[in-house]
């Protein structure tokens, strides 16, 4: 195959949205690695498979995860991506960066790597794709002597992400920018040193709208909420009438509780059957708002679809106070994976235990008690069951 003829990617660049593509040539005019990548990645279209393969334990001093080893299977081919190996470098809380900062982590990327990079992978971390193996180390070295660290990967606590929160959001619920850098800064050695029977994430949202995808990507979300009844000003929900709003067929019949009432002249919200989903705050944001008690509801078991395919994180604790330094979060989180290290299996998810052992076997570990908010779905079957210390008295 020439290795100026990309006839197949080239497809990729076609019709109006943005592609890859494009960015991976313009890399590739100056980048061996770059060129190379290209390249494999036509033939892997052209043979319909891919020519990557995972193998060997790489990384840098101390560190048992942040570098993902890959290697080509074409090495005689592209010599250049023959090792290709991705870093991970922990990204700060809310994703803020300053221009001097991005320029001089790209900077570093392009002396010790392909110059590729993602922001920012699904886990949050800045994704940094393409070095060689005796390149590592410097690199490591490089990002730290700039105040960077690397992220989490393996069978180890991924590193945590937050949405913007209140930095930028008037709906923020709690401070999920403070809280996503409290965890960090405590579990280091979690996200460093793989421990666990597989990946552990935890994301943190500041409201229901869930900007970071907690609830469908992490195994221990933080969804920020209220407790009391949401603000309503009356004025404002007329004016949304008058600007032309139909607030019964918008709002109050996609309320998925149908806790609203709209009378013509005045929204009634029965707060005791609101889930605060945010969807009528969305709608009409200068009329409604969150309550004032906050804090956050606390979800666990979601993952992405790999080994058993995806699952949502349902609700364990509906509501629960955030304050500095967070440490009834912290014990919370230190029994649930406790449990999960203790019974898990190789490459078992959080979510994937709790479905194999049970939801009562697991909030019995965690010191939990059972709430109707933890109710996921209806019943499959009508057996109850119960724990036999429990009875009060045997039946005779």
């Amino acid at each position: 195959m020439a290795k100026t003829d990309t006839p197949l990617l080239d497809e990729l660049e076609k019709g109006k949205w943005p592609s890859f593509v494009k960015d991976l040539k313009q890399a590739a005019e100056k980048n061996p690695m770059a060129k190379d990548l290209l390249h494999q990645l036509e033939l892997s279209y052209k043979d319909k498979i891919g020519h990557w393969k995972h193998g060997g334990i790489v990384g840098v001093k101390g560190y048992g995860s942040g570098v993902i080893g890959r290697y080509s299977d074409r090495p005689d081919l592209f010599p250049n991506v023959q090792a290709f190996h991705t870093m991970r470098v922990n990204h700060p809380t809310g994703w803020f960066y300053k221009t001097d900062t991005l320029r001089k982590l790209c900077d570093i990327w392009d002396k010790h790597g392909s110059g590729l990079t993602n922001m920012h992978g699904s886990t949050g971390d800045a994704i940094l794709l393409g070095t060689t193996t005796d390149h590592l180390q410097s690199c490591f070295d490089d990002l730290s002597n700039a105040g960077f660290d690397l992220g989490g990967s393996g069978s180890a606590l991924r590193t945590p992400s937050a949405c913007v929160g209140p930095a930028r959001c008037e709906w923020a619920c709690i401070d999920s920018l403070d809280l996503c850098y409290n965890l960090t800064l405590t579990y280091q050695d979690q996200m460093h040193r793989p421990m666990f029977p597989y990946k552990f994430k935890i994301k943190i949202s500041a409201c229901a709208n869930d900007c970071v995808a907690a609830i469908a990507r992490s195994d221990l979300s933080i969804i920020g909420t209220w407790k009391d009844a949401i603000e309503i000003d009356q004025q404002e929900v007329l004016a949304c009438a008058a600007a032309g709003m139909n607030i019964q067929k918008e709002v109050c019949d996609l309320c998925p509780t149908r806790c609203m009432e709209w009378n013509g002249k005045e929204l009634k919200i029965y707060d005791e059957d609101c889930t605060r989903c945010m969807h009528c705050i969305n709608l009409m944001p200068k009329a409604l708002r969150p309550g004032k008690e906050r804090g956050a509801s606390i979800l666990v078991g979601g993952k992405a679809p790999i080994v058993r395919g995806a699952l949502l994180s349902w609700v364990i604790v509906p509501f629960l106070k955030l304050e500095p330094p967070y440490d009834e979060l912290k014990s919370l989180i230190e029994r649930i994976q406790d449990w999960w290290d203790e019974n898990g299996k190789s490459r078992e998810r959080l979510g994937e235990l709790i479905q194999r052992l049970g939801m009562r076997v697991f909030l019995k570990a965690v010191d939990l008690p059972a709430v109707p908010q933890m109710v996921k779905a209806p019943r499959t079957n009508p057996y109850v069951f119960f724990w036999p210390e429990d009875l009060k008295e045997e039946v005779k």
